[in-house]
């Protein structure tokens, strides 16, 4: 897989090397050692590396991984401790306003113009916290309804259709999987972060819940009103009922689909080119749904890239970040070697119909689909310093729920364990 997104995204990175790059770009060229950090292997972003240096031959860039489940603990030691050796980093979307309210990152707020025309207005917001912009959003992601064509052709179901004004409801995907279990398919229905609010945010925000949180300063928990408790006790009730299994997270998710063991999977576009080599059923894709009557709300966000405040190099260290983010070549150069989506709009515009050909006639229309998805649909994690102790909260009541805890009750605690979290914040 990443061989042919490595083709594909080098192909088209010559098409956009001759576009426009920003202001700072055009002017003075800064010099030295720009110094990255972030959680992903080395090899993911050499051929950014490669194509910034090679423009820039005065600036050199050193990238230094830490692994994933160790960057955000390391990242909040080495900037609070005013580490300058730390110039451009990764930042998770929704630490964003954690990490600017600290003082943290550098104030991007005269390249606000274009970053908003550089990508989607959810890409461009995440960014913003107190009406100034911290970061640059490099890559994105969706959702979308996988299935197994060959389990709802045998019930005797047509299967949905790739385009979004086609979107099925849960209610219809729901009674589609329990009919495909009458007939011998051991579940119907699974997502593949079973316990992640970024999964299972829109579930609520479809039947008008919001995001869980609200107020002048995003500080205030709001999950207890009935469109969570509607959304999560569905949720639970997939399990409950036997649609869902139970006892199946992490990177268990996705073999089950694989393996020919669940009719629907919800999943991202990194799947397209996982199924594409290892299913041997006809699948499709299709739109995410949503709730009968309900808002239509897909996920979004993924990584943006900052510069520290303590940062001894800052000329050159935008000028690597606007080449990796505003100019679309340098977007394109940030996947070569990922299953992840372009933030840029030009980039991804250029990305989605090689990625698309991964899948062959299976995933025929999932470039238009994801395009749309990300420009319409789209609904990002709320922006809140209190962020991190929210969804670290809801995580572990989405595990409660289902496992059997009641919604209603579930979503109570909490509620009283966020406010106790934040009680420091306000």
């Amino acid at each position: 897989m990443k061989r042919s997104l490595l083709f594909l995204a080098g192909a088209t990175a010559a098409a956009l090397v001759l576009s426009g790059c920003s202001a700072s770009e055009d002017a003075a060229s800064a010099s030295g050692t720009v110094n990255f950090l972030g959680p992903e292997d080395p090899a993911t972003f050499a051929p950014i590396i490669d194509a910034f240096e090679a423009e820039h031959p005065d600036i050199t860039i050193t990238y230094t991984q830490v692994p994933f489940d160790q960057y955000s603990s390391t990242l909040q030691q080495r900037l609070g401790a005013k580490d300058d050796s730390i110039d451009v980093y990764a930042v998770d979307q929704p630490n964003i306003s954690q990490i600017a309210a600290q003082g943290f990152l550098e104030d991007l707020s005269d390249l606000q113009d274009e970053a908003q025309a550089a990508t989607s207005p959810a890409m461009y917001e995440t960014n913003v916290y107190e009406d100034k912009l911290w970061a640059l959003s490099i890559w994105n992601s969706t959702q979308m309804l996988f299935f197994n064509r060959d389990a709802l052709t045998a019930a005797g179901i047509d299967a949905p259709s790739v385009d979004p004004a086609d979107r099925w409801t849960w209610e219809q995907v729901a009674d589609a999987g329990r009919a495909t279990q009458e007939g011998g398919m051991q579940y119907g229905l699974l997502f593949e972060q079973v316990e992640a609010y970024y999964q299972l945010q829109p579930l609520a925000e479809s039947l008008g819940g919001g995001s869980g949180i609200t107020g002048d300063d995003m500080l205030s928990v709001d999950v207890t009103n009935d469109g969570w408790e509607e959304a999560m006790t569905w949720y639970g009730d997939t399990f409950a009922s036997g649609l869902s299994p139970r006892g199946v997270g992490g990177f268990q998710t996705s073999p089950v689909f694989m393996d020919g063991n669940v009719t629907f999977f919800v999943g991202g576009p990194w799947d397209v080119g996982r199924f594409s080599a290892d299913v041997d059923f006809d699948w499709g894709v299709a739109p995410m749904p949503s709730f009968d009557g309900g808002e239509i709300a897909t996920p979004t966000g993924s990584w943006s890239w900052g510069i520290n405040t303590a940062s001894k190099n800052k000329d050159a260290a935008r000028q690597f970040l606007e080449f990796a983010a505003l100019n679309p070549a340098g977007n394109l150069a940030t996947v070569e070697v990922t299953a992840s989506i372009p933030a840029n709009s030009e980039a991804a515009a250029e990305f989605l119909p090689g990625f698309e050909e991964q899948g062959g006639e299976h995933s025929a229309g999932v470039a238009d689909l994801i395009t749309y998805e990300v420009d319409t649909t789209a609904v990002a994690r709320p922006v809140s310093v209190g962020y991190v102790q929210f969804e670290s909260a809801m995580n572990k009541a989405f595990a409660d729920i289902r496992n059997g805890s009641p919604a209603a009750d579930r979503l109570e605690q909490a509620t009283a364990q966020i406010e106790d979290a934040w009680s420091n914040l306000r």
